[in-house]
């Protein structure tokens, strides 16, 4: 579905996104994860066609962004972190603006779309409402419903999650689950229990490269080079020892604690397999029964750290970016974060904006079809 092949982008001397190369396949969700300032939302960016690349391509669907823009951006719904709503609009009124935006013709084919997205992200009461005075889980809500305006085939969300309260981040994970039975989703995170709970596959990020790419379970394996097992059994000490010493393939056995006859230990296999089974009857036949046996996996924050770290280890020295005398290539450099202004790149080319201006100005009649989406938003009420 989507296919990114040596991505660069350059901000003076310093590399945002640094030679990226990886194939997004259809109906997966997909994660892209890494720390603050590592690349995610400027890859974003780019692919949505938002930002130009440095160089490299990125094609949607077969359409490349650069040279057809309108096909490659009539595939993606796209929600930055912030999401780009006119507060003094009502929610059907704004989602009747985006639709317009989006070409979606005629009116009762706009009516539809909107139905349907406000149905899927549970909006159907809240239509009426002004959006200044929507939680900030309800503004979420209305950013995604946007990007499903015009059944888009990719949906791309930045941080979608950022801050909500618990209750609300558990409402968004599941809407992206269920979104992610009927389009291929690519959402950015740097919390790592998000990604593990909804996404299919992994892409880390660190330093604007591309560092790894799995699924949590694959790149655990893949850097766990060996299986450890946490167990309690009852007897002696030697006992215990000798027991577990005589399992093949066993390793680097460590008592952790000792409690009347009660002890626990560690091990370690070599080969990554699962021992327990060979424990567990070695332990029976010395006359040393489990009380517990458990297999210690790595967490998808150990794969993580592990490879971030790494890839500071590896990375150069940064470089400062170029003083254009003022100050933009700086600002450019130091947040990776879309601009606040400009049109929703998935609206085609369609030059009406979708969000406010740096001043949070609210849309005036000479934003063209801000008054007839309005409108239409009355007269299909």
């Amino acid at each position: 579905m989507i296919e990114v092949n040596h991505l660069t982008k350059r901000y003076g001397n310093h590399c945002a996104v640094d030679d990226i190369s990886f194939t997004v396949e259809d109906g997966c969700i997909y994660g892209l994860l890494g720390p603050n300032g590592a690349g995610k939302s400027t890859t974003m960016n780019v692919i949505t066609g938002y930002l130009s690349a440095t160089s490299g391509t990125v094609r949607i669907d077969g359409h490349d962004i650069v040279e057809e823009p309108r096909e490659a951006k009539s595939c993606i719904g796209y929600l930055p972190e912030q999401p780009p709503l006119y507060t003094d609009m009502t929610v059907r009124e704004y989602l009747m603006f985006v639709a317009e935006l989006k070409g979606v013709r005629p009116k009762a084919a706009r009516l539809e779309s909107i139905e349907r997205a406000s149905g899927r992200t549970g909006l159907e009461n809240m239509q009426q409402r002004l959006i200044r005075n929507l939680s900030k889980g309800y503004r979420q809500r209305v950013g995604i419903a946007a990007t499903l305006l015009g059944d888009p085939k990719v949906i791309i969300l930045d941080e979608p999650t950022v801050g909500l309260d618990p209750a609300q981040m558990i409402e968004i994970r599941s809407l992206i689950h269920d979104l992610g039975k009927t389009h291929t989703v690519i959402l950015s995170s740097h919390i790592l229990s998000e990604v593990q709970a909804v996404c299919d596959q992994v892409l880390i990020i660190a330093h604007g490269k591309l560092v790894a790419q799995g699924t949590p379970e694959e790149l655990a394996g893949r850097l766990a080079a060996r299986g450890v097992i946490a167990a309690t059994a009852l007897g002696g000490r030697d006992a215990v020892l000798a027991a577990v010493q005589g399992v093949a393939g066993l390793t680097n056995v460590q008592i952790t604690a000792e409690k009347g006859d009660e002890v626990s230990f560690t091990a370690s296999s070599e080969a990554g397999s699962d021992l327990r089974a060979a424990l567990s009857k070695a332990l029976a036949d010395a006359g040393c029964p489990v009380l517990s046996l458990t297999s210690q996996s790595m967490s998808l924050e150990d794969v993580f750290l592990q490879l971030t770290e790494a890839a500071d280890e590896a990375a150069p020295a940064t470089e400062a970016p170029e003083n254009t005398g003022n100050g933009t290539a700086s600002a450019a450099a130091c947040s990776e974060a879309a601009p606040a202004a400009g049109p929703t790149p998935a609206d085609g080319d369609e030059s009406a904006p979708v969000s406010e201006d740096a001043a949070g100005n609210a849309p005036t009649a000479e934003d063209g079809n801000v008054s007839q989406a309005a409108d239409d938003g009355k007269e299909g009420e």
